[in-house]
């Protein structure tokens, strides 16, 4: 409901605004040629009144027709710069207002993901708790519910954690420590982490052992998540994720793979906006917030490093991350 009220306040801001650009124009063409037939008009009585017996005929007639020539050439190069102006500013105009509506329109479309995204993993902890606290259950089926309730405030906690970076991310200059760290054991880490937590899923790995890098590590580890969190999300459950380490002269090179159905090269640069996701909040089965790529780039680049998305041909995506190494 929300999007279409967005797209009719578009629709509507739409059509005045071009009306009163195309009266604006036309208003100004209507000047110009008023003034131009005023200007003809009073060329012709100034030659009518001419004496054609005087000497100086030839040069008055000529002045006069000077005379008119540069009143023509005055409004007509008035007319344009006024003309070039008056589009120039309307394109801003538009353009800015087009912007705010699409934000718009994704800060509505994040509002109801986060919801969802938080309704969902409270229930099911709920559930699972209050199904361990008011049945017998064997103790399989104890650990099984409990493993639930553990992965679903994981994902809160990775939720709340992308909340409050989104906004923490922009008001700091850059990474507030220097600090080198192993990216390859941090990798390592959290592809286990992820293993456990989707023993359904494969993820290859090829981690080349003591690449460091310098930055902060828990911004780090939380980019790397969100990268392993849309493969695992955006990939059929059958395929693998493929994660990869090296080093490559003098920066680090991570790439993360995929098998899903791949991102449209319109899209390749509007999926790290912030609150941006592809297709439409109510068709879109997949879940999100529109946060994780955003937090992703904005965390790469202030580790001096840049992230990029490629075909993964056949099929699929591959997110690449290039960042300095460090010099030991």
């Amino acid at each position: 409901m929300k999007g279409w009220l967005s797209y009719f306040r578009f629709r509507n801001f739409s059509f005045w605004f071009w009306g009163m650009l195309t009266y604006i124009i036309a208003a100004l063409i209507w000047w110009f040629i008023s003034l131009e037939t005023q200007n003809r008009q009073m060329t012709r009585f100034r030659l009518e009144r001419l004496n054609t017996q005087s000497a100086a005929y030839d040069k008055q007639t000529q002045q006069i027709l000077s005379e008119q020539k540069r009143n023509t050439t005055k409004y007509v190069s008035e007319g344009i710069t006024f003309l070039a102006l008056l589009l120039f500013g309307a394109f801003v105009v538009y353009r800015s207002f087009r912007r705010r509506i699409s934000y718009i329109a994704m800060q509505q479309n994040f509002m109801m993901a986060v919801t969802h995204e938080l309704k969902t993993p409270i229930a099911t902890t709920r559930l699972s708790l209050e199904t361990i606290l008011h049945r017998k259950l064997e103790e399989s089926q104890q650990q099984k519910l409990l493993q639930n309730a553990l992965a679903e405030t994981g994902r809160l906690d990775v939720l709340t954690n992308n909340i409050l970076l989104a906004s923490k991310v922009e008001e700091s200059g850059g990474i507030s420590t220097s600090t080198p760290f192993c990216l390859s054991v941090l990798l390592e880490q959290t592809v286990t982490e992820y293993t456990a937590r989707f023993p359904a899923r494969k993820i290859d790995a090829s981690v080349e052992k003591d690449i460091s890098i310098i930055g902060e590590e828990k911004w780090m580890q939380i980019a790397l998540s969100n990268l392993l969190d849309n493969a695992l999300k955006y990939a059929p459950k059958e395929t693998p994720v493929s994660v990869r380490l090296y080093a490559d002269s003098s920066k680090a090179v991570l790439s993360v793979a995929d098998q899903g159905s791949g991102i449209p090269q319109t899209e390749k640069k509007k999926i790290f906006y912030k609150f941006y996701r592809i297709g439409n909040e109510i068709t879109r089965s997949t879940k999100g917030t529109g946060l994780g790529l955003y937090l992703t780039q904005k965390i790469i680049a202030k580790h001096c490093g840049r992230i990029e998305v490629k075909d993964n041909l056949p099929k699929g995506s591959i997110f690449v991350i290039e960042i300095p190494l460090y010099a030991h």
